[in-house]
C-alpha cells in the first residue's frame, strides 16, 4: 500500500511510534511517505521504501504566523495526486487529523482514507483546551478510522468528547531484538565508578511528568544506599530541577544527559526506571525500559497499569507518593533474587504482549478494512 504518515518529528511518544511504525511497514514492502515539518529523529538515516516530505509553511504579511495546517493539507493533496496515497495516517489529533480531513475534501476521491491515532496529550491536554475542543471532536468523528494507544485513552476520549463511533485500541510497541544491538554501549563505570545503584528517568520535563518527584525519590534512596540518577530529556522544568538538585546537594550524583535519540544503551546502565507522572496515556518509556529488563516504579495513572504489572514487572503508587516509591526502590535493590525476577519478567512481558511483530499487523488490518470499505 501507499501510506502517508503525518507526525511530529520531536522526541515524544507519538513521533517515536509513528517512525517505528513506518520502519516496520516499509520492511514489509509498503511505500511510506513521512510528512512533517522536519525529518523525525528516528528516521535521520536511510530506510528503504520510506520517503520524507517536509512541509513548508508559507509566510504572508497578513498572517500573524505561518500556517502549518494549510501547508500540511496542501502537501497531502499533492502526494495523493502524484503518489497515489491510499491512506493518510495522522498521529496526534491537532492539527494532523484536521489537515488530513481538509486534504481529503480537497482531493475529493473515495480512494483516499484517513486514520487518526490518538496518543494522549492531544486528548488530555490540547483537546481539553476550550479553544480546540470542538475541532478535536470534529476531527475524530470525521476520520475514516480512529485508534487509541490504550484502553484508558479510548475510554477517556469517549467520555471527554461524547464520541459515539468505534475507536480501536492498538497499543504502542517495541522491537524485542533491539536491546541486544545496544548492549555494552553504555559504561556503568562512567556514571557509577564505585558500583552505585543507577536510577533513570526520561521525559520532556513538563510539569505533568513531575520530575521534581524523581529528584525527591532519588534523594531518599541515596540517603539509604549509594546511588546515582540519570535524567534524560529537556523541557521547561529542567532549570527548576537543576536548581533543586543543587539546593539538595545532589549535584555530583545527578547526571543531566539532555535529549537522546536512542534510550536502549542507557537502559543497560540503569537498575530502575522512575516515572511518577500525573498523566500517562500509555507510558512508552516504561515499556522501552521493560524491554531492556529494567523494572519500573511509576504512578498508578492512565494507561500505565496496562503496561506495568504490579509486583511482576514493577510497582505502581498513587501520584505524589514519592516516599513509598523510594522505599520500594531501596527494598528492590536490597533483594537480589527478587530483583532478578523482576528484570526477567519485565523483559518477558514486553516481548510477549508488545512485540512490533504482533502490533504492526493490527494497523495493516485496519488499513485494509478502510481501503476495502
Amino acid at each position: 500500500m501507499n501510506i502517508g504518515i503525518v507526525c511530529y518529528p520531536t522526541h515524544g511518544g507519538s513521533g517515536v511510534v509513528a517512525s517505528e511504525l513506518a520502519i516496520g511497514l516499509a520492511r514489509k514492502g509498503h511505500i511510506i511517505h513521512i510528512v512533517s515539518y522536519a525529518p523525525p529523529f528516528r528516521l535521520r538515516t536511510f530506510h528503504q521504501n520510506i520517503f520524507i516530505h517536509e512541509v513548508e509553511a508559507a509566510a504572508y504579511p497578513l498572517f500573524k504566523s505561518p500556517s502549518y495546517e494549510l501547508g500540511l493539507a496542501a502537501k497531502l493533496v499533492d502526494l495523493a495526486e502524484r503518489q497515489g496515497l491510499e491512506i493518510v495516517h495522522a498521529h496526534y489529533a491537532v492539527p494532523h487529523a484536521v489537515s488530513a480531513y481538509l486534504a481529503k475534501q480537497i482531493f475529493n476521491s473515495k480512494r483516499l482514507k484517513t486514520l487518526t491515532t490518538l496518543h494522549g496529550t492531544d486528548i488530555t491536554l490540547v483537546g481539553a483546551n476550550p479553544s480546540y475542543r470542538r475541532v478535536v471532536k470534529f476531527a475524530i468523528e470525521q476520520s475514516d478510522g480512529v485508534t487509541a494507544v490504550s484502553t484508558y485513552l479510548k475510554n477517556r476520549t469517549i467520555e471527554e468528547f461524547d464520541i459515539r463511533r468505534e475507536i480501536r485500541v492498538i497499543h504502542n510497541f517495541i522491537d524485542p531484538g533491539r536491546p541486544d544491538q545496544n548492549r555494552g554501549l553504555c559504561s556503568r563505570d562512567a556514571f557509577a565508578p564505585n558500583g552505585e545503584a543507577i536510577l533513570m528517568h526520561a521525559s520532556n520535563f513538563r510539569p505533568v511528568k513531575r520530575v521534581a518527584d524523581v529528584v525527591r525519590i532519588f534523594a531518599r534512596v541515596r540517603d539509604r544506599i549509594p546511588a546515582k540518577l540519570l535524567l534524560v530529556g529537556d523541557g521547561p522544568d529542567r532549570p527548576m530541577v537543576q536548581q533543586m538538585t543543587a539546593a539538595m546537594n545532589l549535584g555530583t550524583d545527578v547526571h543531566f544527559l539532555g535529549e537522546q535519540d536512542q534510550l536502549e544503551p542507557l537502559f543497560f546502565c540503569a537498575d530502575l526506571f522512575l516515572l511518577p507522572s500525573e498523566q500517562e496515556s500509555f507510558g512508552l518509556t516504561a515499556l522501552e525500559a521493560m524491554n531492556c529488563g529494567v523494572p519500573v516504579i511509576a504512578a498508578d495513572v492512565g494507561g500505565l497499569p496496562e503496561v506495568v504489572i504490579q509486583g511482576e514487572t514493577g510497582f505502581l503508587f498513587p501520584v505524589g507518593d514519592f516516599e513509598a516509591m523510594a522505599a520500594k526502590a531501596v527494598e528492590i535493590m536490597g533483594d537480589p533474587a527478587a530483583y532478578e525476577r523482576l528484570k526477567a519478567q519485565a523483559r518477558r512481558r514486553a516481548g510477549q504482549f508488545f512485540d512490533a511483530a504482533r502490533i504492526i499487523p493490527q494497523y495493516e488490518t485496519f488499513y485494509r478494512d478502510l481501503v476495502s470499505a
